[in-house]
């Protein structure tokens, strides 16, 4: 990846951009640094403690939680793009980002953006066989399946991000430099460029639509499979059961979807970055800190699993006390 680039005819060479980030307001910066640094903290206490209580419990080793694992490392993966970053740009004047640095976060960006959608469509269809064939399910998801789902996303994600991201890299970039976002986006990016673009713009708008689709698809296909199967259930407790199982995961595609539909769907005439900005703060920085709670508080097997860790902690720190 090269450091600079220089447009045919014109000898201004672009080795950074310039992030403007979420205000230029003086007043915020504190207040912002502060709300941020937090929102960061507990993304990464959050994440690393559902990790660590999925891979202690034994209780925990089953398909769902295996792919909710995954989900905790795409989070911790995709907040860490962008919050350091942005929490610098809150203390420093000089908001700039290397040319290479740019196109790296671009990259890991799409790589994890997308492979969390695949993700979230990988475990629709561990609720739909869950819920479905309940009987048949250990035989339906062994870990193998499992494992080729989740590599399935993690590659989805890279050949996107791969494809989108070595197209960038032969536009000029011969003037401007200063990126109205708070990270290396396409769109923001594309705006700067001064080579002909269309192919780019093309491959956004086929690659976007072309996986959301096909995740739309398995995650609509899935739910009304699943709901003619709890309506089929005759105690009212089976159904509440049966659908608890599926509302967190519900919560955190239209926690993913809803906001990252609004930034990259916007019609052309109505294209805002500011309004790209508001959203994609939710969805690279909220999202991740609320996915690890969303399914701590609405998960019994999780909050038994929590509640043992706790108490065998305290009864190795009472222990140790006692021995000293």
């Amino acid at each position: 990846m090269t450091a600079s680039n220089t447009a045919p005819g014109n000898h201004t060479t672009v080795t950074h951009f310039i992030l403007l980030g979420l205000t230029c307001e003086p007043k915020l910066q504190t207040p912002l640094f502060i709300i941020f640094s937090m929102i960061y903290l507990l993304t990464l206490i959050s994440n690393l403690g559902l990790i660590a209580l999925i891979r202690t419990n034994p209780r925990l080793h089953t398909p769902m939680y295996f792919f909710l694992c995954h989900l905790s490392v795409i989070d911790l993966c995709y907040s860490s793009i962008f919050s350091p970053k942005l929490l610098i740009g809150f203390l420093v004047e000089k908001k700039t980002i290397s040319y290479s640095a740019c196109f790296a976060q671009h990259f890991f960006f799409l790589t994890f953006v997308t492979a969390e959608v695949f993700l979230l469509a990988a475990m629709a269809y561990d609720r739909y066989v869950a819920i479905c064939n309940p009987l048949l399910y250990t035989l339906s998801m062994p870990k193998r399946v499992c494992v080729r789902l989740v590599a399935v996303s993690y590659v989805g994600g890279i050949l996107n991000s791969l494809t989108q991201t070595c197209c960038l890299l032969p536009l000029s970039f011969c003037g401007p430099n200063v990126i109205n976002h708070f990270f290396c986006d396409t769109n923001p990016l594309l705006k700067l460029t001064c080579s002909d673009n269309h192919l780019n713009e093309l491959l956004l708008v086929t690659f976007n639509a072309t996986i959301s689709i096909f995740v739309l698809f398995v995650l609509i296909l899935s739910y009304v499979y699943i709901l003619f199967s709890i309506l089929r259930i005759r105690s009212a407790k089976g159904r509440h059961k049966a659908f608890s199982t599926c509302a967190s995961h519900l919560l955190s595609v239209a926690l993913l979807y809803v906001p990252a539909g609004l930034s990259h769907m916007q019609p052309a005439s109505k294209y805002s970055l500011e309004t790209e900005k508001v959203t994609a703060v939710f969805y690279t920085l909220i999202v991740p800190m609320l996915n690890p709670l969303i399914y701590s508080l609405r998960n019994k097997e999780v909050q038994d699993a929590l509640r043992k860790a706790v108490d065998e902690g305290v009864e190795g720190g009472g222990q140790d006390g006692v021995t000293h």
